[in-house]
């Protein structure tokens, strides 16, 4: 059995860095017409995505979880099927079901994933350094429309959700507003350390080390928590109730801690996996374009 420090190592290396998974899917293949595009990160970072429109003055940014990129995460093919999940991850559904509702939709792809572009190193920041992609996303989707922030929903999921609320939080500026968000799986990068290495004696001080020397952030850092206290968008978050990887009050604190008097908590039943958080509203898309439909008015 490998040593707690060699664990905590590979676990750490797994947290600050990801491996690009490719673009596989496209919306045409739903029958979407879409332009490719890119446009710029707050910091110039350049990202890709795709705009897909619709009959309407309305918008919803899509921002994706870590390791997947704006298609989802190849998981059914054996190259990608470790150590996340070994079934696919498909957002293109999601927009179909946008689409159908009357959004336009972006989706683009956050640094260091998919074909946007390098940045810090290739270091993951767990929204720290992703917030400023969420920022120049909102910027673009507001230019190329023409509208103000009232006709702008926004779908963000793990990475993406805490890159949100962090967004949020440091520049509130550039979301007054928006009127509503769709937060799937926010989570805290202690929660998962510390479910991941329950078995491992001393593994989370480890990991805390290890994190630190990699990133130069601390574990409590990487999280939503604090800045969910800024958050007053309309927003409803889903989570995998039993999920594996993490444990359910770390998503409650989240959720407790929004400052939005207008929020919800959709716990996802009859599964463990993590993963299949992604696919829920893919497969069960209802409460989120309620959500959407409910606020954008």
């Amino acid at each position: 059995m490998p040593s707690p420090e060699t664990i905590a190592t590979s676990l750490a290396q797994g947290f600050a860095r990801t491996r690009r998974v490719p673009v596989l899917r496209r919306p045409d293949e739903y029958g979407l017409a879409y332009e490719d595009v890119n446009f710029s990160s707050m910091d110039g970072i350049p990202l890709e995505g795709w705009f897909i429109p619709a009959d309407s003055d309305k918008l919803v940014i899509a921002n994706h979880p870590m390791p997947a990129n704006r298609y989802g995460y190849p998981g059914h093919l054996p190259q990608y099927a470790a150590p996340f999940a070994d079934f696919e991850i498909n957002f293109l559904p999601d927009y179909k079901h946008l689409h159908d509702a009357g959004y336009n939709v972006l989706a683009y792809d956050l640094r260091n994933h998919g074909r946007s572009g390098e940045a810090n190193g290739g270091l993951v920041g767990i929204g720290q350094f992703e917030y400023r992609d969420v920022v120049g996303s909102v910027r673009y989707g507001r230019e190329r429309m023409g509208i103000d922030n009232s006709r702008i929903g926004l779908l963000s999921r793990c990475l993406g959700a805490n890159s949100t609320i962090v967004a949020m939080s440091r520049h509130p500026e550039e979301f007054d507003g928006i009127q509503a968000l769709v937060a799937v799986q926010p989570v805290s990068l202690r929660a998962l350390a510390e479910t991941a290495l329950a078995q491992v004696p001393g593994g989370i001080s480890l990991l805390e080390r290890e994190v630190k020397n990699l990133t130069g952030f601390d574990l409590d850092e990487l999280s939503p928590l604090t800045y969910a206290k800024d958050v007053n968008v309309p927003t409803l978050i889903a989570q995998v109730h039993h999920d594996s990887s993490t444990r359910p009050e770390d998503v409650q604190r989240i959720y407790d801690n929004l400052a939005a008097e207008d929020k919800k908590l959709h716990w996802i039943e009859e599964t463990t996996r993590r993963f299949d958080g992604y696919n829920h509203f893919p497969k069960n898309p209802g409460q989120m374009i309620d959500w959407f439909t409910s606020h954008l008015t």
